[in-house]
């Protein structure tokens, strides 16, 4: 272990760090360079813990996206990535156009969609993955018809990836909207 330090004070806490225990006051919890949020008690604590809660189901929703972006485009000849990065942010773009341009194609097609009894969503689907290969460099995407295939297959890779990581807990559900009564600020 390393070596310890106590400050004066009644309010000592002791907190961790990877190579060596330090001995803090209360008060020097904030200025922690050890701890990059506030003390445990505090509202930026929560905040931050809350955020931390957010940002794991969505890094896991991101790398179940990328790897099934990864076998579809072993599995379907027209699908290409230039480089890692190329898939890594095709895979974010991808989840981006999902939550933010895709609900807003499926309201504008509603009627069309009801008319398929549901079909059109798979074109709806094919047309985000195509226009993710429109806008990142390196992901190349052949034509509709491959886009089509490739979609229902990474949809399906995506959820049964999903269930397995995430085995179909509430606990990992990427929050889209404010629950009732609540405020995102």
């Amino acid at each position: 272990m390393g070596e310890e330090s106590s400050f004066v004070g009644t309010d000592s806490v002791r907190l961790r760090h990877p190579s060596a225990g330090i001995r803090r006051n209360a008060a020097s919890r904030l200025k922690s360079p050890i701890l990059p949020f506030p003390a445990v008690g505090s509202r930026g604590a929560s905040h931050f813990h809350a955020m931390l809660s957010n940002l794991t189901p969505f890094l896991l929703h991101w790398a179940i996206t990328a790897v099934s972006l990864w076998v579809a485009s072993h599995l379907f000849k027209g699908i290409r990535f230039g480089s890692t990065g190329a898939l890594v942010v095709s895979a974010l773009l991808l989840g981006l156009a999902n939550a933010v341009v895709r609900p807003l194609l499926v309201l504008l097609t509603l009627p069309l969609t009801l008319i398929t009894f549901g079909l059109f969503l798979l074109v709806i689907n094919a047309l985000m993955l195509l226009l993710v290969a429109k806008l990142v460099d390196g992901f190349k995407v052949d034509g509709f018809w491959t886009a089509l295939w490739a979609s229902m297959f990474i949809a399906l890779l995506s959820l049964v990836l999903g269930a397995f990581v995430l085995g179909g807990s509430p606990d990992f559900t990427i929050e889209t909207s404010p629950a009732p009564g609540q405020v995102w600020l």
